[in-house]
């Protein structure tokens, strides 16, 4: 149970200090991300540029990307399948490949639901607030140890000044990934 809440309060305090909604599936920006990588891949001239339009494409630009994609569902997306696989065939073989992260930012995109975005953020602080997620989870397992009777370790858990503290110098955190070893409830760490 207490390694359960540790992955818990790990993770909430991973989206506070690295301010990503998700490391397996970070918030991809069509602006910022994926339009380039169509303009430099497949939108040069004799390919998909405004006046070549190979194949009916124009894939430099969110509408005439927009034709090959199914929202929310990459392998249905016929851009989508040109450009991945073992043997992809876009763009053509003498033709600068996309790499494995280009191609992760393109599926994570279309499974978003192909938004035409920009100036994304990856951090939305109002869905992992301090007194929302981070305090009741504190509350119930760290303040036994670390109040401001009992600052175990010389950590008071019991303020957003004291867990804001201890998770700014690293403590926090090392110690949920036992980077850290503190037995629980000692009052001081060990030498």
């Amino acid at each position: 149970m207490k390694s359960k809440f540790l992955i818990v309060v790990l993770i909430g305090f991973v989206f506070l200090s690295n301010c990503t909604s998700d490391l397996n599936n970070p918030d991809v920006c069509f602006q910022e991300n994926v339009l380039p990588i169509f303009v430099s891949k497949c939108g040069m001239s004799g390919c998909h540029d405004p006046n070549s339009k190979e194949e009916g494409y124009n894939l430099t630009n969110y509408e005439g990307i927009m034709k090959g994609i199914k929202a929310k569902h990459p392998l249905q997306s016929e851009i989508y399948r040109e450009i991945s696989g073992s043997n992809p065939a876009m763009p053509p073989a003498n033709s600068t490949q996309l790499t494995s992260k280009e191609l992760a930012y393109i599926k994570i995109w279309i499974k978003m639901g192909a938004i035409n975005s920009s100036n994304c953020s990856n951090c939305d602080t109002s869905l992992y607030t301090y007194s929302g997620k981070i305090k009741p989870l504190v509350d119930l397992w760290c303040i036994g140890c670390h109040n401001s009777n009992n600052a175990g370790g010389g950590y008071n858990l019991s303020t957003y000044a004291g867990t804001a503290q201890t998770a700014a110098n690293g403590s926090l955190l090392g110690s949920l990934q036992h980077a850290v070893v503190i037995p629980p409830c000692l009052k001081t760490p060990p030498s």
